[in-house]
Formats: C-alpha cells, structure tokens, sequence
C-alpha cells in the first residue's frame, strides 16, 4: 500500500530542489533574456592579498576559455599587502589578457587606495560610482609596458585622494560619461557598450521591443558573478587587521586557561583554530616583529597571577604590554598605515581584561578540582581569614589570598589565625588553630595515646 506522506514528501522535495536550481541559474543574470555574451564580475574587496591576486588571475583565464566578452573588477580595497613583484604579475596579466578588462570602484563609500588605485591605470575601461574615492598610490609599479601611469593626474594621486568628479577632472578614469560618476553596475555595461577594445567591439546593451511593441527598452547583458569559495572566503576574511588581532588574543587566552585546567576540551581546541587562523593573517600583514613579540609577553605576564587566583602586579603589567603592542602591531602597508579601529583595540582589550581579571582566575578554581603539584608545602602554614570562612572564603597565607574551605565544617572568623590542613586542587582546606573540632576518631582515642 502506497504511504500517502511519503509520496507528499517525496514530492516537496523535489519542487523544493526545482525553485533552488531555479533561482541558482536567475542569480547570475542581471538585466533581461538576451543573446549577448556574458559578463563576468569579481568582488575585490578588503586588502588585496595572495588569495585575491589568486582569485584575479583565475577569473581572467576561466573568461578566456569561455564565451564572456570581457571582466569587470569591482573594487573596495585600501591596498595591497603581496609582494611588488607579485602585484606587477598581476598587472601584467592584466594587460596582456586576450579580452577586455574593466574596473569599477563601487558601491558608493567604496575606496581604492594603493595598488588596488593603481588596477585602475592598467585596466583597459576604469569607473568609479558616486561617493567613492581612490589615491594614496605611493611608488608607482612597473609593468613590462613601462611605469604604470595616471597621466597628468599621477602627482596628484600619489599622495592625496580625490573622488569620482575630481578623478574625471584630472584624467584619472578611462571611462568618460556625462554623469560625474556610475553609481551601479548596470550603467557600467551601459558605458561600456560599443566601445573597441583589443580588437573587439564590446555589445553589453541590446534594444528590445516592450510587450506592446510601442518602445524600445535597452537590456544590459547578462552578468555572472563571481567570489570566494568558502575556504578562500575563511582565510581572506582571517587576514584582516582586526580579524587577526582578535584571533590572535582570543586563542592566546583560550590555550591559557586550557593549560591551567589541564587537559584537552572545547576551550583548546577553539583556541587552537583561532591561533592558527591568526597566525596566517599574521603571516599575511605587515606587522611589526617587536609588536607581536610584546603582545606574547603580555599573555604569559597574565598567566602567572592565574595559577594564584588573584590578579595582582603581573595581571597590570600584562594588560599595559598588552595595549601598547596592540597599538603598533601593524605597519603601513602600500596604501597608507593599516590601524586598528578604537572599536577593535578596545573591545579586545575589555574581553581579556574581564577574562584574565574575573572569569578565568575563578573558572580555575571552581571547574576543575585537579591535584595541586608543588604546594604541598603550604600545609601546616598558618595565616588569617580574609572574612568569614563558612564553609567557602578567602584566607591570606605568605602576603597571597586563596580560596578555602573550611575543614570539618568548622566556621572561622574574619580575621581569625588558621591553619593549612589539605589541598584540593586550588582551593585550600583550612581549619582554626584553636578549638577545631575533631573526628570520630579522635575522639575514641584513649586519653594519653
């Protein structure tokens, strides 16, 4: 006998993989059905690193296998942190590509600054949208067709930054239209359209009759776009300043405390994924050697008052190393000072200040009860109650506090002399010097024993 629920379910979802195979093949398409040849869009967004160079060069040559007319590279970076070798690769690859190679500084408050202002001057088409600003080139690189060049605008740019009117102004964009700027891709096609172009003849608009048949309606060609795999995307995002700033802390900590607890969890392991991720986008950023090496200090200078249970000198000492190789942890990269935002700085600091001044010391103490190795000499030590002990407290033995529980059950008073009975894991059991209360066994001994 049939089961009616599975032929219905059996039924949703195949119309379920229908409308998403659907909407796959409509979410690459911007503008009409037409017959002309597909453009490709690339997002170069952030500091353009080896993966985004990768990316670039990979685009290029997938449109020169396939029927796109030509490449539109949209760009939001504040520069490049690869080599100049590397980036002068990248160029040349650019112009000697077989199609057409645009770049569009976009959306509105996007910026190109360093090499990734300088893809505008080798690009075969440049644009940039309303609100946007590019400049801060620094040294202009060299491709194998001489010194990369904005014209009579390359003084102004090299220091300075100018947005889309002053760019046209000066000569800086390669695409010249009546507006000041192209405020979204589809007037990019639209500029683009007829234009000549290594012997071709870009066809990115087309004139289709309305359903009426009364107007012409002017259709952009098909654009596909292109971005990061999942992987790609990680690793890319990782290498960002303030991504790697708090990868960096954040694991540091969590290996800390994993450490003191003493043994293998979720803590560690999560620690162990943000310090490698770190360490790839420190590997990637121009950072100062001495900077991270302070920023290390610091975290070994908050573990010591860890094991203690109480902040104390070295906790201060950690957080103040801790701000100032923070501050200068990373140098200029080719479009100017790469600085972390207050927002990042402080809200890396307030987490590991809260962690290594209230909740890892007391996580310690209270999570786990492992033995305590090389503090058997504290027992039989005496000190004093800070507060009352009944049955949890803090006593102070040797000018440190620590955690104790009273033995026996016996309360002690604030103040009161005390005496180091037992040790379990962090926490000492303590018992008054005078009128602690004894066991059964005690008690049965016979007098003079």
């Amino acid at each position: 006998m049939i089961n009616l629920r599975k032929v219905l379910s059996f039924s949703m979802l195949i119309s379920a993989l229908a409308i998403t195979f659907g909407a796959s093949q409509v979410a690459n398409a911007e503008g009409g059905t037409n017959d002309l040849a597909p453009v490709d869009v690339v997002e170069v967004n952030g500091l353009i690193d080896e993966i985004v160079v990768r990316d670039i060069e990979q685009a290029i040559e997938r449109a020169e296998s396939s029927s796109s007319q030509a490449v539109i590279l949209q760009v939001n970076s504040l520069g490049g942190v690869v080599s100049k070798t590397r980036m002068e690769a990248l160029f040349n690859k650019i112009i000697d590509s077989k199609i057409p190679i645009a770049v569009w500084v976009g959306p509105t408050t996007a910026r190109a600054y360093g090499s990734a202002a300088q893809l505008l001057a080798v690009a075969d088409v440049s644009a940039m949208a309303d609100g946007t600003r590019i400049g801060k080139t620094g040294k202009l690189l060299t491709t194998n067709a001489g010194e990369v060049s904005f014209g009579d605008a390359s003084a102004t740019l090299r220091t300075t930054t100018v947005n889309s009117k002053d760019a046209k102004r000066l000569g800086a964009l390669k695409l010249t239209t009546d507006d000041e700027g192209v405020p979204v891709l589809r007037n990019m096609l639209l500029a683009m359209n007829g234009l000549s172009i290594k012997g071709q003849v870009l066809q990115t608009v087309v004139e289709v009759k309305s359903e009426s048949g009364d107007e012409l309606i002017r259709e952009a060609a098909t654009t596909r776009f292109f971005k990061l795999g999942l992987i790609e995307r990680l690793l890319h995002t990782a290498a960002s300043p303030p991504v790697t700033f708090l990868l960096v802390i954040i694991g540091l900590a969590l290996l800390i405390f994993e450490f003191f607890t003493a043994g293998i969890g979720i803590a560690g392991v999560v620690g162990a994924v943000c310090v490698v991720l770190g360490s790839h986008g420190l590997a990637t950023l121009p950072l100062r050697g001495a900077s991270l090496a302070v920023i290390i200090l610091a975290m070994l200078l908050l573990s010591i008052d860890v094991q203690v249970g109480i902040p104390r000198f070295f906790t201060g000492a950690g957080l103040i190393l801790l701000a100032l190789g923070s501050l200068t942890l990373f140098r200029n990269s080719d479009g100017g000072e790469i600085r972390l935002s207050w927002l990042t700085f402080i809200s890396g600091i307030i987490a590991i200040s809260l962690a290594f001044v209230v909740g890892m010391p007391s996580m310690v103490r209270t999570r786990f009860a492992t033995p305590t190795i090389g503090r058997e000499w504290m027992i039989g030590s005496t000190g004093r109650a800070v507060g009352t002990i009944n049955p949890l407290g803090i006593v102070r033995i040797h000018d440190a506090q620590w955690r104790a529980r009273t033995n026996r059950a016996t309360p002690i008073q604030d103040g009161q002399e005390l005496r180091v009975a037992a040790i379990d894991g962090v926490t000492l059991e303590v018992e008054p010097l005078e009128g602690a209360a004894r066991d059964y066994r005690e008690m049965r001994k016979p007098k003079g024993e």
